[in-house]
């Protein structure tokens, strides 16, 4: 088992494990004091847990649809009728759906109640689980409503990887591949355990430097998520999200090179890297560039007009103010 501790503000932690079996160490991962345990996952998820105290579990939809402010509604209003106390713990037991809305419900009930995830995706795993951000959408976007969260603890059980379906397997290979970019060597090359521990990694420091994304270190776990997100609220494209953060990783290497920050072998290396997970490179056919752009500009860390994260001569970092003629224009040569 490999331990990846989180460090925050002051002297607060939390740790994460990773390896086979790690969702058998929840008792001993549980706050102090804890009597009961709401557990929160979907049917579609073939994976269970005991937490040693009494618990109940709490089912919520399927898919993007769910991750909505109703069901963060459902499940305080279940919470209380079952009597869930700030002294309690919710466990969010599945994908990032399921860790995005039950740790919001989390942080929303009673004005905060403590939360450990079980993240059963590879995307969950190396990303969605990690680092206290939770949230729903709106029709208006994706994660435009949210909070920081941060979870007591975090157990990556890569055991329960292999019920994932393949696409949904490669889906979590797309969200790996950002860090590929922001730092973490030889990923492809190594065990999955190791993987998905050097990301956890890759994301605690950036967590550890910047914890309520004030400084803009933390906003560079985003690479790859405007054009994604742009495309998840779109909508018409049938994409995963790790698919449309393979494509959207691609993207901001064009636009970057548009821009004079890169040039083509950067290019060439954003492609190679995606492609080598099997995923795509390209904006899918029949994409409304102008539309896109509308969706980009609503983009949670836009402050000065259109803000990107871009590779460039100091690596990659938070762009502010990029035109909007290069974004529209990149799509089209995306497309």
């Amino acid at each position: 088992m490999i331990t990846v501790p989180v460090p925050l503000g002051g002297d607060r932690s939390y740790d994460v494990l990773v390896g086979p079996g790690a969702r058998h160490r929840l008792l001993e991962l549980l706050p102090v004091g804890v009597h009961r345990a709401a557990i929160v996952t979907q049917e579609t998820i073939p994976v269970t847990v005991d937490a040693g105290v009494e618990q109940r579990t709490f089912v919520m939809g399927d898919g993007e649809a769910a991750k909505c402010l109703e069901t963060v509604e459902e499940l305080c209003r279940a919470f209380s009728r079952w009597g869930l106390t700030r002294g309690d713990v919710v466990v969010a037991v599945g994908g990032g759906v399921v860790t995005d809305a039950a740790g919001f419900a989390a942080a929303v009930y009673h004005r905060g109640v403590a939360v450990v995830h079980v993240p059963t995706t590879l995307l969950g795993q190396v990303d969605a689980a990690i680092g206290g951000k939770t949230g729903v959408n709106l029709p208006e976007g994706k994660n435009l409503v949210g909070a920081f969260w941060q979870p007591s603890a975090v157990l990556c059980d890569t055991e329960v990887l292999g019920t994932l379906p393949p696409r949904e397997y490669r889906s979590g290979l797309g969200e790996m591949a950002k860090y590929a970019f922001l730092g973490v060597d030889r990923l492809p090359d190594l065990p999955l355990d190791e993987a998905v521990a050097a990301c956890v990694r890759c994301k605690a420091e950036h967590i550890a430097a910047d914890e309520l994304e004030r400084t803009g270190t933390r906003a560079l776990l985003n690479y790859g998520h405007t054009l994604a997100h742009a495309l998840e609220t779109a909508g018409r494209y049938d994409l995963r999200h790790g698919e449309a953060v393979a494509i959207g990783l691609v993207f901001a290497a064009r636009l970057a090179r548009r821009l004079g920050r890169v040039d083509d072998d950067v290019v060439a290396e954003h492609r190679r890297v995606v492609m080598g997970y099997d995923l795509p490179t390209d904006i899918p056919p029949g994409s409304d560039p102008a539309e896109l752009a509308e969706l980009m500009r609503r983009d949670k860390k836009a402050l000065d007009g259109m803000t990107f994260v871009l590779d460039g001569p100091r690596g990659v970092e938070v762009v502010s103010g990029v035109p909007a003629e290069a974004v529209e224009a990149t799509l089209v040569e995306a497309g």
